[in-house]
């Protein structure tokens, strides 16, 4: 007696992909999220040790689900699969190329502190930064903030995510490296990191500068002054003023250069 049994169908009628397809899209998935996660665990504003490597791996895999629309059309083929080394190191290089050019121009803002602080007798006020786990000026990590919020208040970090995700149409999976094109721009970003740096603490620099003549004609006049209890109370007060002014233009300078950033980003990625 046959006893029919209808679980015993044939697997061609189940709905779903096929197992090779899956594959080739989860091969895919994983390619498509190695840049953006580079970028995100080299990027100054989420790359900070601050934040755990749990929730940046999360995100990054968020992230690279919603950019997986830029590669899933990409076919894979007998050169591709053969050069996976090569394509997985071209995607890292890309990504942390990308990721540094952010963090060089970031690094204005916190050189531009510590020389503020060295010449107002500030660099005694340290305290351990997570970013880089050393000793740095207050006035350092308070520029850096200032930076950050000047960069999340014009969606810079939403230009850079979207910059990223717009480049798999330009430099696709397999791609050459564009080399000297990221040499070029590495240099041109570290000039500008100095430029804007010497910007940001000249008005504070300057005035310090004429002050600190003042109290060395006035010490000369009146050697009884002892420089250090009258000089450093009006360099401190002083400094301080001259932040308070020039937070301003200060501001103006943070959102310039966060643009010039974005463009950077934009040149290497080819996204103009």
């Amino acid at each position: 007696m046959n006893i029919p049994l209808p679980f015993y169908a044939p697997l061609d009628a189940l709905p779903g992909l096929e197992l090779n397809t899956l594959i080739d899209y989860l091969f895919l998935f994983f390619l498509s999220s190695i840049r953006l996660s580079s970028f995100l665990l080299s990027s100054p504003f989420l790359g900070s040790r601050n934040i755990p490597l749990q929730a940046k791996i999360v995100f990054a895999m968020v992230l690279s689900f919603f950019n997986f629309g830029f590669v899933s059309q990409t076919q894979l083929d007998v050169s591709l699969i053969d050069n996976i080394l090569t394509i997985v190191i071209v995607e890292i290089l890309i990504g942390v190329a990308s990721g540094l050019t952010l963090t060089i121009w970031f690094s204005a803002a916190s050189m531009a502190g510590e020389k503020i602080a060295a010449s107002t007798g500030l660099g005694f006020s340290a305290l351990v930064d997570p970013e880089t786990g050393g000793q740095t000026p207050v006035l350092s990590i308070v520029m850096d903030l200032f930076l950050l919020t000047i960069f999340v208040s014009l969606n810079g970090h939403l230009l850079a995510i979207d910059f990223i995700m717009k480049s798999q149409e330009v430099l696709e999976l397999g791609s050459r490296l564009p080399s000297m094109q990221l040499i070029g721009v590495g240099i041109e970003a570290a000039g500008a990191m100095f430029y804007a740096a010497g910007l940001i603490m000249l008005p504070v620099v300057g005035g310090l500068m004429l002050s600190n003549v003042a109290v060395g004609v006035i010490t000369k006049s009146a050697p009884q002054l002892n420089l250090f209890s009258f000089g450093f109370p009006i360099s401190l007060i002083l400094a301080f003023v001259i932040l308070f002014l020039s937070a301003r233009s200060i501001g103006g300078t943070f959102a310039e250069l966060t643009n010039n950033a974005l463009a950077t980003l934009e040149e290497i990625l080819k996204v103009i």
